[in-house]
């Protein structure tokens, strides 16, 4: 019940202007985002670089309004890829379709997803498109598939194992090469739609990594992404990886940015490849919101801080 209301409020107009009315919501996001300017987010790619971490940068924001929106959309990633190279830090950058226009149609959102990729392949760099609500999956994945048509090999996706269509989705994917981001999905969906047990998700997580590092056993351009806190979540892939002598270097740990801290550098340590996403814009709320709903830790966080204040 408490994650339903915070994901409803994440869309919640009269919401978002109560909650970043208050100066500690602004204060206590800064821990789940590097702040509002690329100078932030390119600061916190070397901090996280010197603890031995890899990034991937997101411009926050989605579901814009005009075709004009969409547009300035883009070109802040072409800012962003640019500052990228210009600073001589290593990143890829992730982002949504709904961004570029993807509810005004699917031409503006790809022309625009092709503008970044040629900029990203140009200076060198992999672009992840994100996963949206479960109405965007089927759009999102052909655009994906129709700019590796154009000859775009660098973009992956995101697969949300709280969806029953992910292992079938996942199966396509690996037939065609395209890399992936395994998360449990972050975003309210219907029973008819997803998994309604916690239980059955991350059953449905396990099998999935076990699927996806399976397939990077036999092709390293596969290189999946288990992007999970979930301690028994990592436990699982790493026990997969070793009873099946798949080397850490074909697949890598991602979380999110301010979350799980010690973790992420002990994977590192232990010798696992470990990416953080790095969100960062003024469009800060939505993304406060589903963080606050995945965790009751985070949530207290933010409320005893509030009532600091």
């Amino acid at each position: 019940m408490l994650r339903a209301s915070l994901l409803y409020l994440s869309h919640s107009k009269s919401a978002r202007g109560l909650i970043t009315r208050f100066p500690v919501a602004r204060a206590v996001s800064s821990r789940f985002v590097a702040g509002e300017t690329m100078g932030d987010v390119i600061r916190v790619i070397r901090e996280l670089a010197a603890r031995g971490l890899m990034s991937t940068a997101d411009h926050l924001g989605e579901n814009v309004a005009s075709e004009a929106d969409a547009a300035r959309a883009a070109d802040d990633y072409l800012r962003l890829l640019d500052q990228i190279a210009a600073a001589g830090v290593k990143s890829h950058v992730s982002l949504k379709l709904t961004q570029f226009g993807l509810d005004l149609g699917e031409a503006v959102a790809l022309g625009h997803l092709r503008r970044v990729l040629e900029r990203a392949r140009a200076v060198g760099t992999f672009v992840r498109v994100d996963m949206e609500g479960a109405e965007y999956t089927d759009r999102t994945l052909a655009l994906v598939r129709a700019a590796r048509a154009a000859g775009y090999d660098n973009l992956g996706t995101v697969i949300q194992s709280y969806l029953y269509r992910s292992e079938a989705d996942i199966a396509a994917l690996i037939d065609e090469g395209v890399r992936v981001r395994l998360c449990k999905g972050a975003y309210k969906e219907p029973p008819d739609k997803a998994f309604p047990a916690k239980a059955d998700v991350d059953a449905n997580y396990v099998k999935l990594t076990g699927a996806l590092l399976k397939a990077a056993q036999h092709t390293p351009a596969i290189y999946p992404a288990i992007a999970t806190h979930d301690e028994k979540m990592i436990a699982a892939a790493k026990d997969f990886a070793a009873a099946n002598q798949i080397p850490p270097a074909s697949f890598e740990f991602q979380m999110l940015y301010g979350i799980r801290r010690e973790l992420q550098e002990t994977l590192a340590a232990q010798g696992y490849n470990v990416r953080v996403y790095v969100p960062y814009g003024t469009e800060w709320y939505p993304y406060f919101m589903r963080r606050l709903a995945e965790r009751p830790a985070n949530l207290w966080f933010f409320v005893s801080n509030f009532f600091k204040r």
